[in-house]
């Protein structure tokens, strides 16, 4: 309890006049600043190295006037090197600036392409029409950009011709090698055999 009162006393004694509300939003407002880039009247620092709009060197001048500058161009003054000595302001149109940044980022994430890996289960005794069936499903995967991976399953005394196995998937990756390369070669683990394919770029 006395932690508690002395903290209270502490916040209300100590700010310098300044209420709860006011405090709070100086310290939210602060953290914010930290996060986005420094603007305008935001830039507290004496002097700074200012770059035009068209990337001339202007060189190192009081904040007062990099402001005056570029508030005649009715453009903003933006710290970009905040850890340079002096830090580095340049004059732009930070509204545009901001939306061309978020632009670019919806495109980034737009034109990204997440390869899902799709699975077909096949059997040593499959028979030809089912094999093809399957086949066909796998192109319209790796059409689609996926990645396919091919598991023929052994039961019982059918690990006893693993051969077989082999040929299974032998045979699919030829009814699939218009649009997949076999990325992995079939191979035995434990009761299964893999077989991985790829799209054709």
């Amino acid at each position: 309890m006395e932690i508690v009162l002395f903290i209270v006393r502490f916040v209300f004694v100590n700010l310098s006049g300044y209420s709860m509300p006011v405090f709070i939003f100086r310290n939210f407002r602060r953290c914010w600043i930290i996060k986005e880039l420094q603007i305008n009247e935001e830039i507290k620092d004496k002097e700074v190295r200012l770059i035009d709009v068209d990337g001339k060197q202007l060189g190192i001048l009081p904040i007062k006037k990099a402001l005056e500058i570029s508030e005649e161009k009715r453009l903003d003054l933006v710290k970009v090197a905040p850890t340079a000595n002096p830090p580095v302001c340049r004059i732009m149109d930070y509204g545009k600036y901001k939306y061309e940044i978020a632009k670019k980022e919806k495109e980034a994430k737009k034109n990204q392409r997440i390869i899902n890996v799709k699975e077909i289960r096949l059997t040593p005794n499959i028979e030809d029409h089912d094999l093809k069936v399957k086949a066909r499903r796998a192109i319209e995967f790796l059409k689609a950009g996926d990645k396919v991976k091919v598991t023929v399953r052994f039961r019982g005394r059918e690990m006893g011709h693993t051969e077989i196995g082999y040929e299974v998937l032998n045979n699919f990756s030829k009814l699939t090698e218009e649009v997949g390369t076999v990325e992995k070669a079939p191979k035995l683990e434990g009761r299964n055999m893999t077989m991985h394919l790829s799209p054709k770029n």
